[in-house]
């Protein structure tokens, strides 16, 4: 959806730019009579205004929007980008854990690691309720994925590799329910938002209703 946005946004641009270098062209070739090579440069001077403006004033506005300053911006991106090297590496390692007693679990672990992350990115002003997720949770649950995944593969399984892989199995468990708080403390505003509007609804049903009853 956001890649979607991303290239309509861009293609808004490049229209409004291309219209603004056409007039700009045709003012100062017919105009103000000048050459086609200065009236070629002023059209791109034009263009490249209109192209980068409109990118600012959206940024803007989007920092306005989520209460964020562009210092806040700037160090939300980097760990998100950070953050997705380390979602890589965990879907590789769940990929190639495939047992039958943790599938579904690490599938659900990825489903609510992927959601923080997408929620963060379309709203970056949440990333700093979802701190305990980027600075622990996550490291600890790629590094226990790779760990249980390295485990796996060994083709020789002694009783301490055995309990080492039951101990992993149990900590993953543990860290999921650690996750799915942090999905929680995401969306907090929004269920409150969410209950309120709901609350709102009915008292406006039953007022509708109370006539009649």
């Amino acid at each position: 959806m956001k890649s979607i946005f991303s290239l309509l946004f861009f293609i808004v641009r490049s229209l409004a730019s291309v219209s603004i270098s056409v007039i700009v062209w045709l003012i100062s070739f017919f105009g103000f009579e000048q050459t086609i090579w200065f009236s070629s440069l002023y059209a791109l001077i034009g263009a490249m205004i209109v192209f980068l403006g409109i990118k600012w004033i959206a940024h803007h506005r989007f920092l306005q929007k989520n209460g964020l300053s562009r210092r806040e911006y700037r160090f939300i991106q980097q760990n998100l980008k950070e953050a997705k090297k380390k979602i890589r590496r965990l879907q590789k390692a769940i990929f190639s854990a495939r047992d039958v007693w943790t599938i579904k679990q690490n599938y659900e672990i990825l489903r609510i690691v992927k959601k923080i992350q997408s929620i963060s990115e379309n709203q970056p002003k949440l990333f700093f309720k979802a701190e305990r997720f980027y600075y622990s949770h996550l490291d600890s649950i790629v590094e226990l994925t790779e760990k249980y995944a390295f485990l796996l593969k060994q083709p020789a399984k002694n009783v301490e590799i055995q309990d080492s892989l039951r101990d992993t199995r149990q900590t993953l468990a543990a860290l999921s329910k650690s996750l799915e708080q942090d999905l929680y403390d995401v969306l907090a505003d929004d269920m409150d938002t969410l209950n309120m509007e709901l609350d709102l609804a009915k008292q406006s049903i039953n007022k509708t209703k109370g006539p009649f009853l």
